[in-house]
């Protein structure tokens, strides 16, 4: 049975192959017994019950046992001081204009949303707006809201918010509670315009529908706006019949040259670089959730993960893209804002050599090394452990060349010799027998 709740439909697909059991429902050779809930309630989950281990749960203990304490400025509120506690860059920082997220009145192209983000954590900041928002990725449990008021006295909390899911559990973020990216048309008030097209956006979407309702600044080797290389930094007028939108890029000429007498902003850049970072990690770690939850709803039923078809599939989904497989490529090359790259770079390990996963390239493809630096984050890590070397062995069978499928062949020699040689060096969890040896050449 599939119930349907908060309007989405939760149990689809590959979650019914392990939906069908409740812990304890084999004892005395008794069949087992469907389980009708939705896949968050499954007992192996309890998304809304089970207590979380995340970044913002763990300050919030600090803040509440005294131990830490987060002061206020009357610019930006909590903001600065919550980036510090979760070491979270300004560097990172991206402007959405669109009104769209859950402080949506107080957004628009005169006053986006901020968002900064590590690996594990984005945070919202809107100026005026009675809230910092934050969405931290939990090992287990998926992606966790909170809000925070900005207007707290005293020790500020992190209250927990359940109405974001609404719109985080879906088919976009694979039936978790997980990351949304998404490029808009907009209009001139920020208002998105449907019935003009949008798009789900990851590492794999061509960069000409990337972005719509985003501002995009940085150094490019074409122009970073207009509709020609992507739909940021512009708002769309529809023709009153059937004809062509317009398109306007006076919302950035208005952003630039805003006053600073009144600005509360920590920055004028939402760049190009960090984009492109941001739209890869998203569905990743909502394709390490899904992976997760499925493997432990499969091990409650009495599967085991080795035999089970559907959990090698989503190995296979997962281990391509953290391979990079049909990313679109770069149509200009970039140069990341000063600071972002660097700070991505020092919270990832590098080898002898001093090479590491989350070096960027950004001439043509995004990283230097292609695998996904999210293979070091608490995500990868808190994958069961027979799910980790399935995805691990699935890793080493393309980098080896013993797959020869056509999907891998963005992968040169040099790529797949590199990127083994790292993972030797920086992992200590990978198994013993591929610790040894090197990729061999394709044929």
């Amino acid at each position: 049975m599939i119930r349907i709740r908060r309007g989405r439909l939760l149990l689809g697909s590959a979650a019914m192959l392990a939906a069908a059991v409740a812990t304890g429902a084999r004892a005395g050779g008794q069949a087992p017994q469907v389980f009708v809930g939705t896949l968050d309630e499954h007992p192996a989950i309890q998304y809304e019950t089970r207590p979380t281990t995340d970044l913002v749960t763990r300050l919030n203990a600090t803040l509440a046992s005294g131990s830490r304490s987060l002061e206020r400025d009357a610019r930006t509120g909590y903001l600065l001081p919550v980036l510090k506690a979760l070491n979270i860059p300004v560097e990172s920082q991206l402007l959405v204009f669109s009104k769209t997220g859950l402080q949506r009145e107080h957004t628009g192209p005169g006053n986006p949303r901020a968002l900064y983000f590590n690996e594990s954590v984005v945070v919202g900041y809107i100026p005026g707006a009675p809230s910092l928002e934050l969405a931290a990725h939990d090992p287990q449990q998926g992606v966790v809201f909170y809000t925070v008021e900005q207007s707290a006295a005293g020790a500020p909390a992190f209250a927990r918010r359940t109405n974001c899911l609404t719109c985080h559990i879906s088919a976009v973020t694979l039936e978790v509670p997980g990351f949304i990216v998404r490029s808009n048309m907009v209009g001139a008030d920020g208002n998105a315009m449907p019935r003009l097209g949008s798009h789900v956006v990851n590492h794999q979407t061509p960069h000409t529908e990337r972005w719509g309702g985003w501002f995009v600044t940085g150094h490019a080797s074409m122009p970073p706006y207009g509709p020609l290389g992507h739909l940021g930094n512009t708002t769309v007028t529809a023709h009153p019949t059937s004809g062509p939108a317009i398109f306007s890029n006076r919302v950035l000429i208005e952003w630039m040259n805003r006053s600073p007498d009144t600005d509360q902003y920590l920055s004028s850049d939402s760049d190009l670089a960090a984009l492109m970072t941001f739209d890869h990690q998203s569905h990743a770690l909502n394709l390490l959730t899904r992976l997760n939850w499925e493997a432990r709803v499969s091990a409650a039923s009495g599967r085991p993960v080795a035999t089970d078809d559907a959990i090698a599939a989503r190995v296979r989904e997962l281990v391509d893209y953290l391979l990079f497989v049909g990313e679109a490529p770069l149509a200009f090359e970039v140069t990341p804002r000063p600071g972002f790259a660097e700070a991505l770079a020092a919270r990832v390990p590098k080898d002898r050599q001093g090479r590491s996963l989350a070096q960027l390239d950004l001439t043509t493809r995004l990283m230097k090394y292609p695998l996904s630096y999210l293979v070091y984050g608490d995500a990868f890590d808190g994958l069961p452990v027979a799910v980790k070397e399935a995805v691990y062995r699935r890793t080493f069978d393309i980098l080896s060349g013993n797959d020869r499928d056509r999907t891998y062949a963005h992968l040169s020699t040099e790529d797949r010799r590199a990127v083994a040689e790292i993972l030797r060096e920086t992992k200590a969890d990978l198994p013993g027998d591929l610790r040894t040896g090197m990729p061999t050449a394709r044929r």
